[in-house]
């Protein structure tokens, strides 16, 4: 199988790259560290040096690209709004250029690269599921990757490709590592990469993880917004 995955240089997808690698399939690993390109190099994959939030060197970069089985836009930042009463416009568009527009140019890209029987996985968050504080950035980004995959996978039926929105809570990677909060049920990249690979290979179409987490949060996210808000306010306080 040929494997496309972006932010392959560090976190969930990198740990993706590495196990795909070692199951004995053609993977390429998209990244901007050149130093962890060399090392994906090192273990067998096909490194390509682009940033996602750039078009021209997205389109270039995977211009000579053959087809492939399964791509996986795993890329992705995550800043937070700390003042919301001076609200950063532009941080709000980084988030948005690197987590929604960047996905836009890969898909731009990859899409007449894939067949009939392939596979599309976008990079959501379970984070998406309901309003957070200080997530208006990131969690505003998410919500448009879900809205974006789960569009994708109607138009991409008819043509024999599979799509798949991938919707982790916590992780422990380099960005959940500059938290300063609580993050409950964090899991390790191995994890996260052994659960994906899994549900990718049963053609699951939303894979979230770790369960007992995401299913607590998609029931809150069911709550009238007043009562939500309220629970949310509530654990500011305290």
């Amino acid at each position: 199988m040929r494997v496309l995955i972006t932010g392959a240089t560090s976190g969930i997808g990198r740990q993706l790259a590495l196990d795909y690698r070692a199951e004995g399939h053609e993977v390429f690993g998209c990244g901007r560290n050149p130093a962890a390109l060399q090392e994906l190099a090192d273990a067998g994959i096909h490194p390509l040096a682009f940033d996602a939030g750039e078009r021209r060197q997205v389109l270039e970069s995977l211009a000579e690209l053959a087809s492939l089985d399964l791509v996986i836009l795993n890329a992705g930042s995550c800043e937070y709004i700390d003042h919301p009463r001076q609200f950063d416009g532009a941080l709000l568009q980084r988030v948005m250029q690197t987590n929604v527009i960047g996905v836009g140019y890969c898909l731009e890209a990859l899409l007449p690269r894939l067949a009939p029987g392939s596979r599309l996985a976008l990079m959501g968050s379970i984070a998406s599921e309901l309003p957070l504080p200080r997530a208006e950035a990131y969690g505003a980004s998410k919500a448009a990757v879900a809205y974006l995959a789960r569009t994708l996978a109607l138009d991409l039926r008819p043509h024999g490709i599979g799509v798949s929105l991938i919707r982790p809570g916590f992780v422990r990677t380099p960005l959940t590592d500059k938290n300063d909060f609580a993050m409950p049920m964090r899991v390790e990249a191995t994890e996260a990469s052994r659960v994906i690979r899994r549900e990718l290979a049963r053609g699951v179409a939303e894979i979230h993880f770790p369960k007992r987490f995401t299913r607590l949060l998609k029931l809150l996210g069911k709550l009238p917004d007043r009562a939500w808000q309220r629970i949310a306010l509530k654990g500011l306080k305290r």
